[in-house]
């Protein structure tokens, strides 16, 4: 069979996974002031997340159009789209209105657009499921079946230095943020099923936040040793090896995969951030 897998910018991907894969990511834009950065692979991550703490207004970010979609849906082969979850951008309804106009006025093709109800490292997780299923040989319509089925069972989980931006960016109550900060209180955020953030716990001191994030592995999932854990994280690659290594002497995934953040996600984790998915 042959397809293309697509994801927006939030699908946080080494340049190894994105070329073995064949992933075609769809950016979306990062608006900081009055100042516009494309989400793609020439950003400048590192200086965008310098730009965005020096930037005296919040981050904003827009979605994708139908058309950015549009245009790759004309590739050759059948189409499999992850995006953000649609409660949290409107990049999930671009792609679907891509796939509508595209089938009224251009014609019949096997398109699919998969909300990962999450981000990041979530994205990167169903990404690699659809290319395993596909390079097996799976059907288009088990393909869906079995990664619909993936999205509902994984779990999402971020510890952040800062909700400093969360907060700006109308995801997390100001109120919740500032307490937090002058409590030094590290919260523990998740995925809900619908796709919503959520607070999942709330410990004093980023050491014990750091430990009981790995505690809730063990609460949170299930058939770990049939699993692969995604750790991205924003410019802390030490922070990510340290925790891939602490994960390691107690749960037995199949594989543990480490990105760095793209924009996208560095715009609401933040210098320090880790995200984690499985």
């Amino acid at each position: 069979m042959k397809y293309k897998i697509i994801a927006d910018s939030s699908c946080d991907l080494t340049m190894e996974m994105r070329a073995a894969m064949g992933v075609d990511i769809v950016p979306l834009t990062l608006i900081l002031d009055e100042k516009e950065y494309v989400d793609d692979t020439n950003l400048d991550v590192h200086q965008y997340v310098k730009d965005m703490n020096a930037c005296p207004v919040s981050p904003k970010t827009s979605c994708p159009s139908p058309a950015d979609f549009l245009n790759r849906y004309k590739q050759d082969g059948s189409i499999f789209v992850v995006t953000l979850s649609s409660k949290l951008s409107g990049t999930y309804q671009s792609a679907v209105m891509a796939k509508n106009l595209f089938l009224e006025e251009i014609g019949e093709k096997f398109i699919h657009v998969f909300d990962s109800f999450s981000a990041s490292v979530a994205e990167t997780l169903i990404s690699r499921k659809i290319f395993e299923l596909a390079e097996k040989g799976v059907e288009e319509l088990e393909i869906v079946e079995k990664v619909t089925n993936y999205i509902k069972e994984m779990k999402t989980l971020f510890l952040l230095e800062s909700l400093e931006h969360l907060a700006k960016a109308g995801r997390l109550n100001p109120i919740i943020a500032k307490i937090a900060s002058f409590l030094e209180i590290k919260p523990i955020m998740g995925a809900t099923d619908e796709g919503n953030i959520k607070l999942v716990e709330k410990v004093r001191g980023y050491k014990k936040a750091f430990n009981r994030f790995i505690d809730i592995i063990g609460k949170e999932g299930t058939k770990l040793e049939d699993k692969v854990l995604a750790i991205a994280h924003c410019n802390c690659l030490d922070r990510a090896i340290k925790f891939k290594e602490e994960v390691l002497k107690r749960y037995n995934f199949k594989d543990i995969v480490v990105v760095e953040m793209a924009g996208l996600t560095s715009t609401y984790a933040d210098d320090g951030g880790i995200v984690i998915a499985f």
